[in-house]
């Protein structure tokens, strides 16, 4: 698969790049970022998937999120996904932020006109997984998982998935119900259909309960998050783990909101956290 980069920065002794490549999961061009720690000139790395949130691109966590004087010293890679499929030819609802582009739910839709693009699970997990292992210093060994509200259900719901790919898990403010909140059901619906039953396989939660198990998983979430009580819901992920005897750690952060304040406020003690996982 050929692989254009778009852009090379240093920074903090390591690399940021910005690439491209046409997409077979998708059917269309993506773009993705990577940051190579300068660990990484003498050995393969540990490597962490970023997914970021509802209206973001790859660019919102590289300008906002402040990793990378971390992951330069701890010796992280840290991969960003786009967050949905791109291009004129991809399906769209211009007037709901919600739905289509910027918002793909990490899910692999099967209703049309959506199925023809939005296979966004498959995207992350299979292809651009196998990707960036075949073109970046990554230690297959040693590979985790987080992200951000949207980014957050996809990381929870890929790792409650996909243990064997994904070592290392943690959120910040996920949608761990999706199928229960107004900001999500639409796009489910939109994406899957109206049978809730196929939804159980995006929603943390469901999984949970039907049987899916991960050792250990950390959140962090604003107590002044404005989408905390009708979207988000960390309780009942709690509740969920309690019962299924997953060790979580909530971290609910007084006064904070839902923005990259917050996360950037954070993003050390998860990068730190990865790492001790990983090794």
């Amino acid at each position: 698969m050929t692989l254009e980069t778009i852009s090379k920065a240093k920074a903090f002794d390591g690399v940021q790049g910005v690439y491209r490549h046409q997409s077979v999961a998708t059917n269309c061009e993506m773009t993705f970022a990577v940051f190579v720690p300068p660990q990484a000139k003498k050995q393969k790395c540990p490597a962490l998937f970023y997914l970021s949130g509802l209206t973001c691109t790859h660019q919102n966590v590289m300008d906002k999120g402040e990793y990378r004087r971390m992951a330069a010293e701890l010796g992280l890679i840290i991969v960003c996904p786009d967050t949905s499929p791109r291009g004129e030819d991809v399906a769209d609802d211009a007037d709901d932020w919600q739905l289509g582009k910027g918002a793909g739910f990490y899910l692999d839709a099967t209703e049309a006109p959506w199925a023809a693009h939005y296979q966004m699970q498959t995207y992350v997990r299979d292809e651009l997984y196998d990707l960036v292992l075949a073109n970046f210093p990554i230690d297959p060994a040693r590979v985790g998982v987080f992200g951000h509200s949207m980014g957050g259900h996809g990381a929870l719901t890929l790792a409650l998935k996909n243990p064997e790919k994904f070592k290392s898990c943690s959120a910040f403010a996920p949608i761990v119900n999706p199928s229960s909140c107004d900001w999500s059901t639409k796009a489910l619906t939109a994406y899957l259909g109206e049978d809730k039953a196929t939804w159980r396989n995006y929603d943390a939660v469901q999984l949970i309960e039907d049987g899916a198990r991960y050792d250990t998983i950390l959140v962090d979430q604003g107590s002044a998050d404005g989408f905390l009580d009708d979207g988000l819901k960390p309780w009942l992920l709690q509740d969920a783990c309690e019962k299924a005897g997953i060790d979580l750690t909530l971290n609910m952060r007084e006064g904070y909101d839902h923005s990259y304040y917050f996360i950037s406020s954070f993003m050390d003690d998860h990068l730190r956290w990865h790492v001790a996982r990983l090794g």
